[in-house]
């Protein structure tokens, strides 16, 4: 007889549920979120695991990797179908999820997440913690703006270099806010350091990855988003069709069916964050800022024409998702087209 465990991770304990092929309980326990722990548990109970399932969260990874490297048939699945299957459950509690995600291992209605290698990881922690930094400099930034708009004085949008001199220039005549705005200014200049230095290692890693180097070779992508699409996708030969990839990061459209109504929205964004929006920012550079011809470039510009510009970022950055993945996947280079062959 096989078993089918389901399990409820939160930070403190982890609610365990095993079922046997007929759906009935068999046994029902609370442990430590430590994977020590879980392999140990699962090791007592005596009972051979067809499936162990745990939702995608921010300790699915750590304890993935050490119940799969003690042999045990640990599988990630997705929250948001986890979260649909278990809404017909009246109450919400941890012994109420984990039962239901025993029942859908047992089942076998689920989607499989792929977990990141730890190298993978590596890279989104350094893009992600940039990420953070830029955007906690931008609000102190805005704080600045703020305070000084409570008394009438007017930053404007003077350039980040500029930016310093212009907020002492405006508060020199209070010494209050004087005060308060140098201080919040040598947060903002650390901030800026730790910026460089964080995008100085992004370059380091960059350079010594060539599936990075070789996906810069498009137009409009560097090493950010090179870097961020790499550490997304991990294993490009987890996508039987390269298109798969939009809608795997969110850049293709929602659409609700049912009869006679049939909508289609904007996109999903589902997915990963950090990927789309380097996609976005990569869409807008080749757009805007790259000067050498491309069909891609071509056919980008023709829907800015056609739907708007905002519209043709999304659209650009799909194919560009859907381009990368196929130059990664058989080694290919990035087609420029027609035009610059023969121009060449």
């Amino acid at each position: 007889m096989g078993y089918f465990a389901g399990l409820d991770v939160s930070l403190e304990e982890t609610a365990i549920c095993i079922v046997d092929d007929a759906g009935q309980i068999v046994r029902e326990a609370r442990v430590c979120s430590e994977p020590e722990v879980l392999v140990a548990f699962f090791g007592a109970c005596g009972m051979k695991m067809e499936r162990i399932g745990l939702e995608a969260c921010s300790l699915t990874a750590w304890l993935h990797a050490g119940l799969t490297e003690a042999g045990l048939p640990a599988i990630c699945i997705e929250a948001r179908q986890a979260k649909a299957a278990m809404s017909a459950m009246p109450n919400k509690t941890d012994r109420n999820d984990a039962r239901g995600i025993a029942q859908i291992m047992r089942t076998g209605w689920y989607r499989a997440v792929h977990v990141k290698s730890p190298r993978c990881r590596s890279w989104r922690a350094l893009l992600t913690a940039r990420r953070m930094v830029l955007n906690k400099r931008r609000d102190v930034e805005n704080g600045i703006r703020a305070l000084l708009r409570e008394v009438g004085l007017k930053v404007g949008t003077p350039s980040r270099k500029d930016f310093p001199a212009r907020v002492r220039d405006l508060a020199a005549d209070d010494p209050v806010l004087a005060n308060l705005a140098e201080s919040l200014l040598s947060v903002i200049e650390a901030m800026t350091r730790e910026v460089e230095r964080l995008t100085k290692r992004v370059l380091d890693e960059v350079k010594l990855e060539p599936t990075c180097r070789h996906l810069m070779t498009v137009p409009g992508v560097g090493p950010l988003t090179a870097l961020a699409f790499r550490a997304t996708i991990d294993q490009p030969n987890r996508f039987r069709r390269s298109r798969d990839v939009g809608a795997h990061l969110g850049l293709t459209p929602r659409r609700y069916q049912s009869g006679e109504t049939d909508v289609q929205g904007g996109i999903s964004r589902c997915g990963d964050e950090l990927a789309r929006t380097a996609l976005y920012e990569a869409a807008h550079s080749l757009l805007i800022r790259s000067s050498k011809w491309s069909t891609l470039r071509a056919w980008g510009m023709a829907v800015a024409k056609r739907r708007g510009m905002a519209r043709a970022r999304v659209a650009v950055a799909r194919k560009l998702a859907v381009i990368l993945h196929r130059m990664w996947a058989d080694g290919s280079e990035f087609r420029w087209g027609k035009q610059a062959a023969a121009a060449a």
